[in-house]
């Protein structure tokens, strides 16, 4: 089997296997965030149905400037350059249609009907009934997605629909029929409790409104049909995931119901959520990250990445690692989506970031752990520092799309390499070394490695212990230069200021007719010992612990790694999760309860999630 091939069984969204059995795999994607409006319009005369809300002078920022779905369609061989695999745009529904101190919803958080299209995306106002037909611009973009490998993150709202305009407030539709009505609310669609007045009291943040928009009663049955339903339509038409908006505000129950039913109806959809400033130190928020059905947007990261970068922060550096040495916090802290800017926050460079910290910025979510995320512009460059850059002024217009930016070469070679070395997309995260002014780390993952410096400072000279990269010199895959290794080590390495360093070396993947991904959360093991798999089939011993399938410790909470099924692809099998001894002729520890039971895919890659039992 060539290294390509080998590649391919190990990557299976670059191959045609439908995954069936779990959610797809999104830790290789590099995602870009699109504001629909502001990126590129390729039908100019989409102007809704009412003119007076665009500003095709580009000069009102409250105002609908162009941007649509043909303008995505026309430059995704600029995003497929970039390296870009899967591509989230904002809001795709049907929008109230007028201002509130200024503003328009050209950022498509005030819904009016979760069932029809936005009028100014399309390519004709025909096309607003996307669930009709399968020749809409939104379907063309599905499609050559899909024939490129990428994928398409729809960004949905549960808990409200829309402010008081001079339409009215909350009136909602359902594929043009009026369901309910804010200041109708025969059939308690919404609740009525006024505005959130103490973001400390979790009973308003969950039931109140945000900015006056109507907050749905997740309470009603028939609230829950419509919106489930309705997002299942567009995961029918070939979203790949979702991103969902204010999870903060609606209660866990609804979101484990809700993501239960998504999955059920589409299994390998991947689900993640805006905790809004979430953060490793706020228990809410990783309770709602272990235990809602998804993940969610890394603010812990993002939060310490602008105090670093863009702020100046003293302790640099050392702020960044303290969120990752929380991971054991999380059940799946190497799906969190991470980023560190977006539509709710002024632009990195508007902070005061030049352009060589901007792509220190990048090369660091491209390498650490966690799906990257880049906002639109950013390898241009793109800011608007007029108020300090913050909304609507971190929203300017797409202006430049030169493929030879730094940032624009960075991302898609970092973006390639994620592709290919699993230890980026799977391994654990190992801090190498860490001043206010430099960091290090190593990802690793079975025989996989990769090393990523970054320097916020001026020239300095560094050694670097036990970088667990194989002895001899290695290629930088961003400045070209050659760096020795010996025994394991780098000696006096010389940075240049503002420096990054990426060492990548791939090992041999695992290759199987159908691969389980296995996640365990939840076991205490001591220095040396090793979590196993054992089971009823060939490929984990048959029950024999020495012949057990050995799993890869990434953090104190997550044992992970990868099995592969042949003779037993497409059955029922049995298995228990073991601790293996330090010594040999050790007593084993196994899981205190009945096997479990998992059928395998008959071929591609599935997830599975474990919790260990005492």
């Amino acid at each position: 089997m060539d290294k390509n091939q080998q590649q391919e069984d190990l990557h299976p969204q670059n191959t045609k296997t439908k995954i069936h059995l779990s959610d797809v795999e999104f830790r290789g994607e590099t995602m870009y965030f699109i504001v629909l409006d502001r990126f590129h319009d390729g039908t100019p005369d989409n102007l809704g149905e009412r003119e007076d809300l665009n500003d095709p002078t580009h000069q009102d920022w409250g105002k609908y400037w162009g941007g649509d779905l043909q303008g995505v369609v026309d430059k995704l061989d600029y995003l497929q350059g970039l390296g870009i695999t899967a591509i989230w745009v904002t809001p795709l529904f049907e929008q109230v249609e007028g201002l509130i101190n200024g503003l328009a919803p050209l950022h498509g958080y005030w819904a009016k009907d979760f069932k029809r299209i936005n009028e100014r995306w399309v390519n004709d106002p025909s096309a607003v009934r996307v669930f009709e037909r399968n020749d809409t611009i939104f379907d063309k973009l599905i499609s050559e997605l899909h024939r490129r490998g990428m994928k398409f993150i729809l960004d949905i709202v549960c808990n409200h629909s829309s402010p008081p305009t001079d339409g009215g407030k909350g009136k909602l539709y359902d594929d043009g029929h009026l369901i309910a009505d804010f200041d109708n609310d025969t059939n308690n669609w919404y609740h009525h409790y006024g505005g959130v007045t103490n973001w400390e009291d979790e009973w308003q943040v969950l039931n109140c409104e945000l900015c006056g928009l109507a907050t749905f009663n997740e309470n009603n049955i028939e609230f829950r049909n419509y919106i489930r339903n309705a997002i299942k339509m567009w995961l029918d038409k070939g979203v790949d995931a979702l991103r969902v908006d204010t999870v903060k505000h609606m209660p866990l129950w609804f979101w484990q119901e809700f993501n239960s039913d998504m999955q059920s109806h589409k299994p390998d959809v991947f689900v993640f959520g805006e905790w809004i400033h979430s953060s490793p130190n706020i228990e809410t928020s990783v309770e709602f990250a272990n235990k809602s059905g998804m993940t969610i947007l890394d603010f812990g990261l993002c939060n310490a990445i602008r105090s670093c970068l863009g702020q100046g922060n003293p302790e640099g550096w050392q702020a960044v690692h303290a969120v990752f040495e929380q991971d054991y916090k999380y059940r799946g802290a190497n799906e969190m989506v991470t980023f560190f800017e977006n539509h709710d926050m002024a632009r990195l460079q508007s902070l005061g970031a030049d352009e060589s910290i901007l792509r220190i910025a990048t090369a660091l979510i491209m390498t650490a752990r966690g799906v990257p995320c880049l906002y639109y512009g950013s390898e241009q460059c793109l800011h608007n520092d007029t108020n300090g850059g913050d909304d609507p002024y971190n929203r300017p217009m797409m202006e430049s799309w030169d493929t030879n930016t730094e940032i624009y070469k960075l991302t898609s070679i970092l973006s390639a390499e994620r592709a290919k070395n699993p230890a980026i997309q799977l391994g654990g995260q190992w801090q190498k070394y860490v001043t206010p002014e430099v960091y290090a780390f190593t990802r690793r993952y079975r025989d996989s490695h990769c090393f990523a410096l970054f320097n916020r400072g001026g020239e300095a000279k560094i050694d670097v212990k036990d970088t667990e990269l194989p002895d001899g010199k290695h290629h930088c895959l961003l400045s070209g230069r050659d760096v020795q290794i010996t025994d394991g080590n780098i000696s006096a390495l010389e940075l240049k200021g503002k420096d990054v360093l990426v060492l990548s070396y791939v090992g041999v993947p695992v290759i199987g007719q159908s691969v389980a991904r296995l996640q365990v959360n939840g076991i205490v093991t001591k220095l040396g010992e090793v979590v196993g798999v054992t089971g009823d089939c060939p490929e984990l011993g048959e029950w024999n612990l020495e012949q057990a399938v050995k799993l890869e410790f990434i953090n104190e909470n997550m044992w992970f790694g990868e099995i592969p099924f042949g003779v037993s692809a497409g059955k029922s099998i049995a298995y228990k999760l073991v601790v293996l001894p330090v010594e040999k002729g050790g007593a084993p520890v196994r899981e205190n309860r009945t096997s479990r039971r998992r059928s395998i895919a008959s071929e591609g890659v599935q997830k599975w999630r474990d919790i260990w039992e005492e």
